[in-house]
């Protein structure tokens, strides 16, 4: 099974790893200042707006924008921004303003030259509770931790088990029923990957993969449900979530981070 599933994953040439480089690093560009923008007394609209201008000057194109999948109505807006207890795929609004205290995850994938850049970030408006502010490290911590075991030769499951483990560490619920997963000329490729498994299971890794490594994990119960707008997935409880992410390159040594911000 774990052969025909290998298959399936994209192993890119030297030439498309030079291009993921590139639409990786736009995205994380246009992350940072989108991040940067974000403060109290801005909508999320605004925010989205001040992302897709960003976007326009470097030339690329939303992956977000009017994407669909199953039954859904198109996704409305440039970038992914969920606030506090929206944990994926908030729908940015003019009437959402954010404010000291709130948590905000904002989801950048972008087209550029053919390939996919995906990276999210949550982001502290003002000052935050020090329990808020350990639940996002925490989550940070974890995608690190992911990544160390996405190394070829590795399984997709030790990626899981690491995130699985530092989560349940900390007490935090985990998002079951979305993962991370392939990336490159399309957003979502094989394999899937999620933040909970048993390490020395799933596909096994090689070197040239290039992988979105996303834990998404929940201050309370892990049970979401998704709005009446068909994407917004919030916790029920109403308690906080995070959301973080990287696109990586599998190498035979040390995994590399596609969208770390250059200096």
């Amino acid at each position: 099974m774990f052969e025909k599933k290998l298959q399936m994953i994209p192993i890119k040439t030297d030439e498309e790893i030079v291009k993921m480089r590139k639409a990786c690093e736009v995205a994380a560009k246009i992350l940072d200042g989108m991040a940067n923008y974000a403060a109290a007394g801005v909508s999320t609209y605004d925010l989205d707006c001040f992302g897709r201008d960003l976007m326009m000057e470097f030339g690329a194109k939303s992956a977000s924008f009017l994407y669909t999948t199953g039954a859904k109505r198109p996704y409305p807006a440039y970038f992914c921004i969920s606030i506090n207890d929206e944990v994926v795929h908030g729908i940015p609004s003019k009437n959402v303003i954010l404010r000291n205290g709130d948590i905000v995850s904002i989801d950048v994938a972008i087209f550029y030259n053919g390939y996919v850049g995906d990276t999210t970030r949550t982001v502290r408006i003002g000052n935050v509770s020090d329990e808020v502010d350990r639940f996002i490290t925490v989550a940070e911590e974890a995608l690190l931790l992911g990544i160390e075991r996405a190394v070829g030769g590795n399984r997709v499951g030790d990626i899981s088990n690491a995130i699985e483990k530092h989560a349940k560490k900390h007490k935090y619920g985990i998002l079951r029923d979305f993962v991370g997963h392939g990336v490159g000329r399309n957003m979502h490729e094989e394999p899937q990957i999620p933040n909970y498994g048993r390490s020395g299971t799933g596909p096994v890794l090689m070197p040239g993969m290039t992988l979105a490594i996303e834990p998404m994990f929940t201050l309370g119960n892990e049970k979401v449900f998704v709005a009446d707008d068909g994407w917004t997935v919030k916790t029920i409880d109403g308690k906080l979530a995070v959301h973080c992410e990287h696109t990586i390159l599998v190498t035979d040594t040390l995994p590399e981070i596609l969208t770390l911000v250059k200096k």
